[in-house]
């Protein structure tokens, strides 16, 4: 169990580590650090699928019951949310970190509500924290506590699961539409009075 708990340990502290990262980069208000977190979140989300692929290939590629197996079968759950992270959020995040490195000659310079709308953008941090959020159930099982054993709290686990990504998803989708709004050029306000004839 403790080889198995080592394992996954560093795998689900990257993850977490990216969901942290990813919910505060809509809070940056400057170009410079912008483009920083989007960095290390970058760097960081690669690191995930690295490590979540070695521990899933290393299980494929071993055969029995070693600690490789039991990590692998419990990071099973987080090969889809780990799969969208890998199509969806990191294209979005290496773009994200582009537009930030447009402002390089102005550090000094606001962030722009278009760039932290594509910072809040459900797509960049939803699958993230999904990811981390899917590395527990290996980690209790892992400690020692097989939640699948007891019908009488599996049930309850994958519901509040299930709330928890339903609550982050509309959290972002919140943001996102708050930051998308303030990024629209404001309407040209047309005066209302009747143009009348030109009197000289």
């Amino acid at each position: 169990m403790e080889s198995q708990l080592t394992i996954l340990l560093p795998v689900a502290a990257v993850w977490l580590a990216a969901g942290v990262v990813a919910d505060g980069l809509p809070r940056l208000r400057n170009t410079r650090m912008l483009r920083r977190r989007t960095g290390w979140l970058l760097m960081l989300a690669l690191t995930g699928l690295a490590l979540t692929a070695v521990v899933l290939g290393g299980g494929l590629l071993s055969a029995g019951t070693t600690p490789v197996d039991r990590a692998a079968a419990g990071l099973t759950l987080a090969a889809g949310p780990a799969l969208v992270a890998t199509v969806c959020s990191v294209r979005r995040i290496r773009r994200l970190w582009a537009g930030a490195g447009a402002f390089a000659s102005a550090p000094a310079t606001p962030a722009p509500h278009g760039l932290r709308a594509a910072a809040a953008h459900p797509l960049v941090g939803l699958p993230l924290q999904v990811t981390a959020l899917a590395t527990v159930p290996a980690l209790i099982a892992a400690a020692g506590a097989d939640l699948g054993a007891d019908p009488g709290v599996t049930g309850p686990a994958i519901t509040v699961g299930a709330l928890a990504v339903i609550a982050i998803g509309v959290r972002h989708a919140l943001r996102h539409n708050r930051f998308a709004e303030r990024a629209q050029p404001a309407a040209v306000t047309r005066s209302t009075r009747t143009a009348g004839a030109l009197h000289v």
